[in-house]
């Protein structure tokens, strides 16, 4: 899997997939028109795919391929909850920054904090945070029933958590 995975990745499109700084995943993602309403803000379903993509992307930098998982072991990630804050609309060409931070990781389910933040675009207040998430995701089989993490992902996540529940 993790073999695989690095050669699906280039060098050069490592950048792609953002950082890992300490516990905390950074991914920057600009506002297109095609993310927003008439009005040039970000509609508020959007919020979550880039949630979605950062989770993503911070699983790829740690060498844990999702297609990869469901092929080798019918294991798949799923959304269990999500609760969303949103606190100010970005808009249309700002420069987010998604952070995420585990804060906790269990046997077959593991709960992020996303921040996604306003960093660039030009406008007044960057550095504001546009919504906070708690998303809480389980570790499936392919008959839909949790399952334990393999052993060598949870260890992949472990640096990336605060506790362990």
């Amino acid at each position: 899997m993790t073999e695989a995975l690095r050669q699906d990745l280039p060098p050069e499109a490592r950048a792609l997939s953002g950082r890992v700084e300490g516990d905390t995943h950074r991914l920057w993602l600009r506002v297109y028109y095609e993310d927003t309403d008439a009005g040039g803000i970000v509609y508020h379903a959007n919020y979550l795919r880039y949630a979605e993509r950062a989770r993503t992307e911070m699983l790829r930098l740690i060498e844990v391929g999702q297609a990869a998982l469901m092929a080798d072991s019918g294991l798949v990630f799923a959304v269990k909850d999500c609760a969303v804050d949103y606190r100010s609309p970005a808009r249309l060409d700002d420069l987010l920054e998604v952070r995420t931070r585990l804060i906790a990781l269990g046997r077959a389910q593991l709960t992020a904090e996303q921040r996604i933040v306003a960093v660039g675009g030009g406008r007044a207040g960057e550095g504001r945070e546009c919504a906070v998430l708690k998303v809480r995701v389980c570790c499936l089989n392919r008959a839909g029933q949790p399952s334990r993490m393999p052993p060598a992902i949870a260890d992949a996540l472990k640096p990336l958590c605060a506790s362990r529940e």
